[in-house]
């Protein structure tokens, strides 16, 4: 069961560089500007720390007439998210959010959107799952959805989070995909810590986001269409293929979406996978997402001082994972050290989610480095230059040759 391509749309010309400005903000207020600039339809809110700072500002844009938007207050997260899911079904424009259990609670809503193909771009404040209560960041609320057919990527400033929700967008709408795409934000540590912001002008952002086009799948009295059918054994492996088609797709279109962004914004991130630390000359290398970055890169700097050459390697989209690309790039290396902010109970050597992909990817690779696994930073713990030193001494170990655990809990109370 063939499905339809759109092609590649034609996008108006860059305007000329004028009315951006420079904000302090949040990494949560970067994402409700980004809101506001991409002219969202409909947002819908429940308060759960840390991701209410999102729909506070919202809030406050909406009352100060600076956001036109429908913006509705739902009895709780699986409703908010239902109710987004039939807006965009409907041709609407859409935004929506939570963090840890409400994320959880939501559960049913987000396993339906994917396969609706519903482009909903979203926004988890990573939090710590209950119990015990918790509000730090750890990264296992947004992963949950890993196997569904969400995309999912990690900002690590309150500037990427906003170019990267402009971009989310234009990624999830493009037909090519019709993908739900989820944008981590670490709780605390980006979505109330402050940044200089470069927000750009609505022309720019005009001529780089068309508006939303259901074309052929608009949910509408004149369109009579089916829309979550009961399919059972007769279709479903299609369709699920269909979905498997899409996220394939979706490399390719976020390429071209990067590459534009740069040409229009002049804000040019490379690989839009993953970015490379000091990873030219290095030994080893360590591998992570979101704000870790900050702890990290710091003390790399240190190492490098003292003639230890370490890098850093920082995973920016998980799905979809660039395994063949990553792959290549940590196959240079003696040794990988990936640190996860999160956990997976009887997984593979006991490692977090992000080891045992890194370890996946590199399965088929010529070159496979030995690679070590860190759980560290859990419920908000600080990752600290103490935590990253002896993270990287381990990894020195393990090129060397010695034998040592696969996978090891980093910062735990003696």
């Amino acid at each position: 069961m063939a499905e339809a391509i759109v092609p590649h749309q034609e996008f108006k010309k860059p305007q000329a560089a004028k009315g951006d400005t420079t904000s302090l903000i949040t990494g949560s207020e970067a994402i409700a500007v980004a809101c506001k600039l991409a002219d969202v339809d409909v947002i819908t809110a429940y308060a759960i720390r840390p991701y209410d700072t999102v729909m506070q500002y919202i809030a406050k844009l909406v009352a100060n007439g600076e956001l036109d938007c429908e913006y509705i207050v739902a009895e709780g997260e699986h409703s908010q998210f239902e109710i987004v899911k039939h807006a965009s079904a409907c041709g609407a424009r859409v935004f929506c959010g939570s963090s840890g259990v409400g994320w959880m609670y939501a559960m049913e809503a987000l396993t339906v959107t994917p396969a609706l193909r519903i482009p909903m771009v979203a926004m988890v404040g990573n939090r710590a799952l209950d119990d015990p209560g918790a509000f730090g960041v750890e990264h296992n609320d947004a992963l949950a959805v890993r196997d569904l057919g969400w995309q999912l990527v990690w900002v690590d400033s309150a500037q990427e989070a906003l170019d990267v929700a402009l971009m989310a967008y234009r990624v999830a709408e493009d037909r090519r995909v019709f993908l739900p795409l989820a944008i981590s934000c670490d709780g605390a540590f980006l979505t109330h810590s402050q940044g200089l912001v470069k927000i750009p002008s609505r022309e720019k952002v005009d001529s780089f986001l068309p508006r939303y086009n259901r074309g052929d799948l608009l949910l509408h009295p004149d369109n009579p269409i089916s829309v979550a059918p009961q399919a059972n054994e007769d279709w479903l492996m299609e369709i699920r293929r269909q979905t498997a088609a899409a996220m394939e797709r979706s490399p390719t279109v976020i390429r071209e979406v990067y590459k534009d962004f740069a040409r229009i914004f002049g804000r040019d991130y490379g690989n839009p996978f993953f970015e490379e630390y000091m990873t030219d000359d290095a030994d080893v290398v360590l591998v992570g997402m979101g704000t870790l970055s900050t702890p990290v890169k710091v003390t790399i700097r240190q190492m490098r001082e003292e003639g230890k050459k370490v890098g850093f390697v920082r995973v920016r989209w998980f799905r979809p994972f660039a395994a063949e690309e990553l792959a290549k790039s940590l196959g240079r290396f003696k040794a990988v050290g990936v640190i996860d902010r999160d956990f997976s109970l009887g997984s593979p050597f006991h490692s977090g989610v992000l080891a045992t992909e890194v370890r996946t990817a590199l399965y088929p690779a010529a070159n496979r480095p030995p690679v070590l696994g860190f759980i560290c930073g859990l419920g908000g713990r600080e990752v600290t230059v103490p935590d990253v030193r002896k993270m990287s001494e381990k990894i020195y170990e393990a090129a060397a040759g010695k034998s040592q655990p696969l996978t090891q809990w980093i910062g735990l109370r003696e």
